[in-house]
């Protein structure tokens, strides 16, 4: 089996757990090709936790849960340094902690304060993390799938502008159709039927060999993107810091603008799904198709949006409108 058809049977082995999401399982796939980190917002029951977990149990690689709380610790997150005596007397020894895995699920990671989401930080953008001075690297394979829920308000602390911009797409997840539903109830019935009849033990999945997500960058990388197109992105994440030059209606609803994270996330998103769609060059719907999950989280509505019920989604629909394509 070649790595194109090991990441198509990955995405299909999560869409199998994953009744009516498959632009959520997409969006998965896309997100660990683009060797990014994601962020999934949806309300509570949506399956957010078993998409990620889908994904690491058809995936080799090393999976960790982090529950975040309000009593969470830094150090319960990269680890600290623990005393040990040994025969040359006492040391210090550096404990890994559960961030130091291939698929890191920060669940519910707006329920932890500041100082514990910083924690991921360094983790998220550079690869490594320091502790007592010393630097630790992640794995090559190496990504953060954080969780929210978007209604509640109660002993939550929402993630601030910095953290929200190293999270290369904000996914969102929605209530399924009448007919998905009754997929799921028959799905989850099925699951335990064969559990019992199992003792409790599950069949082993097939799982894809890290070496074919790495096979998959690597000529994801090499995806001709000609100059028109990389001149529309550029312009794209311009018209978001001037929006005013294009719609009075932009230029009064957009109070802050994307960074360029959100130019660079575009081109390896956009390449990632131009070759998921079996293309070797970057097309301006690739952009267009990725585009409001790169750009959801990282733009500030002003209060005259607020005011006349102006959503995210429609601001993004409107800047696709306007700027023109190459």
């Amino acid at each position: 089996m070649s790595f194109r058809a090991d990441i198509e049977a990955l995405e299909a082995a999560i869409g199998e757990s994953i009744i009516g999401q498959a632009a959520v399982v997409r969006r998965l796939v896309i997100g660990l090709l683009a060797n990014g980190n994601l962020l999934i917002e949806g309300l509570p029951g949506l399956a957010k936790t078993r998409a990620i977990k889908a994904m690491a149990r058809h995936l080799e690689a090393d999976f960790s849960r982090i529950q975040f709380t309000p009593d969470l610790l830094p150090s319960d997150v990269t680890g600290s340094d623990v005393y040990h005596q040994s025969e040359d007397g006492p040391v210090f020894r550096f404990s890994p902690g559960p961030l130091f895995a291939n698929l890191v699920l920060a669940d519910e990671i707006n329920r932890a304060p500041a100082k514990v989401q910083s924690a991921l930080l360094e983790a998220m953008e550079e690869r490594q993390v320091t502790v007592s001075g010393k630097t630790h690297p992640m794995p090559d394979l190496f990504m953060v799938l954080a969780t929210q829920n978007p209604i509640e308000q109660e002993g939550t602390y929402p993630l601030p502008e910095a953290q929200l911009d190293r999270f290369i797409m904000k996914v969102l997840i929605d209530y399924p159709s009448v007919d998905d539903e009754v997929e799921v109830i028959r799905l989850v019935r099925s699951e335990e039927q064969a559990a019992q009849e199992q003792g409790g033990k599950s069949a082993a999945p097939v799982q894809i060999a890290q070496s074919a997500i790495f096979a998959a960058r690597r000529e994801i990388a090499a995806l001709h993107v000609a100059e028109p197109v990389e001149r529309y992105m550029a312009e794209l994440i311009d018209a978001t810091r001037s929006p005013q030059r294009l719609s009075e209606d932009l230029g009064r609803w957009i109070e802050l603008g994307a960074s360029p994270r959100a130019s660079l996330a575009l081109d390896r998103c956009g390449r990632v799904h131009a070759w998921l769609n079996g293309r070797d060059y970057l097309d301006p719907q690739d952009v267009q198709a990725v585009a409001p999950d790169v750009l959801r989280h990282r733009l500030g509505l002003s209060f005259a949006a607020q005011g006349e019920g102006i959503n995210m989604e429609a601001v993004i629909e409107q800047l696709l409108a306007v700027v023109a394509l190459p």
